[in-house]
């Protein structure tokens, strides 16, 4: 017996089948995404409330994260750096571009036995700005007493423009602890602009000596990530030779990701394609940038 099927039926079926396979084409690529590997090129930062903030945001996400030291540092001129906190009528104001910098004052604070004294100093230093880049450096000034200004400005360009928009040439020397490889793009715009600026290296930064060794454990363990993120330019230089011998030809199917703008500029100038620079240097904003990027990726699949 035939079966006369009304063209309206047919399409209303069609149109049932089609959003049954949109929803297992999405269903399919979160099941992808969630397996996939994020190797994050960075030192942990553990704190009371758990484990390092980009691991936590990364697995909200479903994604398995993983760190990896890159640099080692060594700290120099605390003399130098304590003797300047604790004269801070002789400065306009303190830069910090860097945790690590915030953790050379921490030092002093504390290894000088004078912290009944920075009660006192900071309350001066609180008369004055203390500039910051980004979120983590903000919340480590403050730790410090210290209120900071600028945390929302992401990169030393951006800083160095607020700077130049609120200071004058008549101000005292702002002074701005930092490390060896630190980029000339701050004092550069601020010596243009005739702000006066007195730079104190208080870290060396090098190579962490067990890099390469544990790079290649984790691919010997883990395989190749779907992602690595990196957080600085020096971290591009240190670990790029050893992730295109270890990944070979597979080398372009790894989603690359950095932190901010200065970073991705150093992956690129290294031929590699950026599959996500982060809007902000959070942990969110990267985050949410590395799930995007490898959810695209499921979706080709």
């Amino acid at each position: 017996m035939l079966v006369n099927r009304s063209p309206l039926l047919l399409h209303g079926h069609r149109t049932q089948t089609l959003r049954e396979w949109d929803r297992l084409e999405t269903w399919v690529s979160l099941f992808i995404t969630a397996r996939m590997k994020v190797l994050l090129l960075k030192e942990p930062r553990e704190s009371a409330s758990g484990p390092d903030p980009y691991i936590k945001e990364l697995a909200a996400c479903g994604l398995s994260a993983t760190l990896i030291p890159v640099l080692s540092f060594k700290f120099v001129s605390l003399n130098v750096l304590s003797e300047k906190l604790f004269l801070p009528e002789k400065h306009g104001g303190l830069i910090f571009t860097s945790p690590r910098a915030v953790e050379a004052v921490k030092m002093c604070i504390e290894s000088s036995a004078r912290r009944e004294e920075w009660t006192a100093t900071k309350d001066k230093w609180n008369t004055k700005p203390v500039y910051v880049v980004g979120k983590a450096t903000a919340s480590l000034v403050e730790a410090l007493g210290l209120t900071a200004c600028g945390e929302q400005t992401g990169t030393a360009d951006v800083l160095s423009r607020l700077i130049i928009e609120r200071e004058n040439p008549a101000i005292l020397p702002l002074l701005f602890p930092c490390g060896s490889l630190k980029r000339e793009v701050l004092p550069t715009a601020l010596r243009q602009n005739e702000i006066p600026l007195e730079t104190l290296t208080v870290y060396q930064t090098a190579e962490h000596p067990d890099l390469e060794k544990n790079i290649t454990h984790y691919f010997n363990n883990q395989g190749m990530p779907a992602s690595v993120a990196f957080f600085s330019p020096s971290g591009v230089k240190f670990c790029l030779d050893t992730l295109k011998r270890l990944a070979g030809p597979r080398l372009d199917q790894i989603k690359f990701a950095a932190i901010g703008p200065t970073t991705a500029d150093a992956l690129e100038a290294e031929g590699l394609t950026v599959g996500c620079s982060a809007e902000k240097p959070t942990p969110q904003h990267l985050a949410k940038g590395i799930a995007q990027a490898l959810s695209s990726t499921a979706s080709g699949l």
